[in-house]
């Protein structure tokens, strides 16, 4: 259950090469701790450290990945009722006098019993998070194994296209609540969501998928290699107006 599908080919360790241990990078996860809490986004702090946005369904376990990631039984609050978050939650990771990276838990989306006006508010807030927010550097967006994308979940996907399709930000969909299927159901839940990713990959782009359970621990360490990474790599997009330096010219 810990296979790790990509839609292009990641690139390969070089000979004598090797990445980070199971134990640093659950070690890293493990240190996140609640930063700051908004309703809206200019009430989020102003950050160079790369940013990772969890998002999906109200009921597709976001916070209990979360916690399971970091290896906390409270850090993001699961409530019992689907909804009820409508904030979005920062949490920072690192070392505490030096951070080197952010989790951004966003508000649950889908859930019928919100009243409209609420979920349009939650909907703004998220669409303006994730189209201008300058240092997102990944989005990790939980789907329901039994269920596969929905069609909330294809309209997030299609949102957050152009800045995946650029590379600007990398994309992870977790299939979670994997250990309710069986080894077949797990395969074709990863072959239905690769095909629509496929739609959304180009050259520069960095889009995974990867089936995960909580319950049975499936999947955690090979997405903590992936965030860990992501962060490694992080580089944040130009401030609106600020004009890219000119390539060195050749002595």
């Amino acid at each position: 259950m810990t296979d790790t599908t990509k839609t292009q080919a990641p690139n390969a360790l070089s000979e004598g090469e090797a990445g980070p241990s199971d134990k640093t990078v659950l070690g890293w996860t493990h240190t996140a701790r609640f930063l700051t809490t908004a309703s809206q986004l200019v009430h989020l702090p102003a950050t160079e450290l790369p940013e990772i946005a969890f998002v999906g369904r109200s009921n597709a376990g976001k916070s209990t990945a979360i916690n399971t990631l970091a290896q906390q039984k409270r850090l993001a609050f699961a409530s019992k009722t689907p909804g009820r978050t409508q904030h979005i939650n920062l949490f920072e990771l690192g070392p505490k006098d030096a951070p080197n990276a952010l989790f951004a838990d966003l508000p649950g989306y889908g859930y019928a019993a919100v009243a409209r006006s609420a979920k349009l508010r939650w909907q703004k807030v998220m669409a303006d998070y994730l189209e201008v927010r300058r240092s997102l550097s990944g989005v990790v967006l939980m789907v329901d194994s039994r269920l596969g994308l929905t069609d909330l979940d294809k309209q997030l996907l299609e949102f957050v296209a152009p800045r995946v399709g650029s590379g600007e930000i990398k994309l992870l969909v977790l299939l979670t609540k994997a250990d309710k299927l069986n080894r077949k159901e797990q395969q074709a839940a990863l072959a239905q969501c690769q095909e629509f990713l496929g739609e959304l990959a180009t050259e520069e782009s960095d889009v995974a998928v990867t089936l995960f359970s909580a319950l049975k621990k499936s999947g955690v360490s090979d997405v903590a290699h992936i965030l860990h990474d992501w962060v490694s790599q992080a580089k944040l997009a130009p401030e609106v107006g600020e004009i890219p330096p000119l390539p060195l010219s050749p002595e």
